[in-house]
Order: C-alpha cells, then sequence, then structure tokens
C-alpha cells in the first residue's frame, strides 16, 4: 500500500497501516494544506481540539520534503501544553509521555521528518515493526499490485465514507461519550499497552 505521511495519525491510519502490513510512504508528492499532514485531533476537557504544525509561507506546490516547519510560531508550546493539559492525568501519559516531549524539543526542521519520527515513536510504543520504507519517486499505482490510499484518509472527509477504520469504544479521559477517530496519542495515553489490540479489532472488514 502507498499512503502519505501524517501528523500524530488518526486510527483510521494506524487501522490501514494494520490491514496492509507492507507501507510505501509517499515521499514526492506536494504539501496540502488543510489535510492529516501537518494536523492532528485530540480530546480536551473542551472537546475535540486541532492541532496544526505552521508550515512556512513560500512557492506554491511545495514538495512535502521540502515543506519547513515554521517555528516563529509557538506551536511547540501550544502543542505540548494542549497534549499534556488533555492527558496529563490519563493511565500511561507518564510511561509514553516524555518520547514525545523530547521529539518536539528536537526542533527538526522539516515537516516529513518531524511526522517521520512521531510515526516511529508510535509504532515503537505500539510494539509493532511493519515494512515501511519512502517512495523514490510520484508515481500513479497498479491497482492490481498496489493498493493506493494517498488523499484519501482525509480530516475533512468522515472516516465512514471509507471501509479502512471500524470504531471499537474505548475508555477516553473526559466525558461519558465516545469520540472515535482521534490520534493515536489518544488511544496510547489511555490504554497503553492494550491499544495494539484494540487497534486490530477496529480493522474494518473488506
Amino acid at each position: 500500500m502507498v499512503l502519505e505521511l501524517h501528523y500524530l495519525p488518526s486510527l483510521e491510519y494506524f487501522t490501514t497501516l494494520f490491514r496492509y502490513g507492507a507501507v510505501q510512504l509517499e515521499g514526492h508528492e506536494t504539501f496540502q494544506k488543510q489535510s492529516g499532514r501537518n494536523r492532528c485531533q485530540i480530546l480536551t476537557a473542551q472537546g475535540v481540539d486541532t492541532l496544526i504544525v505552521p508550515v512556512q509561507e513560500g512557492r506554491s506546490k511545495i514538495p512535502i520534503r521540502e515543506a519547513r516547519i515554521d517555528y516563529g510560531q509557538p506551536w511547540v508550546n501550544r502543542h505540548w501544553r494542549a497534549i499534556r493539559t488533555a492527558y496529563g492525568k490519563a493511565p500511561f501519559f507518564e510511561h509514553y509521555g516524555d518520547a514525545y516531549e523530547a521529539m518536539f524539543r528536537k526542533k527538526p526542521a522539516f515537516l516529513f521528518d518531524l511526522n517521520f519520527e512521531l510515526l516511529t515513536i508510535c509504532l515503537h510504543q505500539l510494539n509493532w515493526n511493519p515494512s515501511i520504507t519512502v517512495t523514490e519517486r510520484y508515481e500513479e499505482v497498479d491497482s492490481q499490485v498496489l493498493r493506493d490510499a494517498r488523499g484519501q484518509i482525509h480530516p475533512k472527509r468522515d472516516f465512514t465514507e471509507r471501509r479502512f477504520y471500524r470504531p471499537v469504544p474505548y475508555y477516553q479521559t473526559f466525558g461519558e461519550q465516545f469520540f472515535p477517530n482521534l490520534s493515536i496519542l489518544d488511544l496510547l495515553f489511555n490504554l497503553g499497552p492494550r491499544a495494539t489490540d484494540l487497534l486490530r479489532q477496529s480493522v474494518a472488514a473488506e
């Protein structure tokens, strides 16, 4: 399967990885605003909050690996403060949280590098080691050979429009209403080692 790289991806993104196992991350597309490439959703006391990584303005159609993060905006402090406030009392925050804070403080220059490192941390905490490579060029995919999921998982299109993710409720920090398909952080901080099993249960049937 070929798929673009997201920022602290949603549960739908991870169930897609679980379904296909071997994944090629698209490394030669152009950066697309208002997509999962630079945003994720977490659950706060006020409801669902969207965290956005600002990208420096420049020419249009920026190659994804040349999209520079704008550290002129205090997004690192905002994101980490929001995550800590939302999940500081979650059962597994103390066990998993430090790795993300350390990654944020490293301040990688490029969005692709940030996302790849964060994905690596998530997979390590899920105790899962899928085959992941990065494409060498942008090209069309033969659907008979490889599933092309590029552009399909998008925050503005509801997950029910696709057949990658089947919500399985789990304990969340705030309230009694269950909010599906948040960032993987929500699942990891609340379920810890049981997160992997729940993701497997959440893979939608073909």
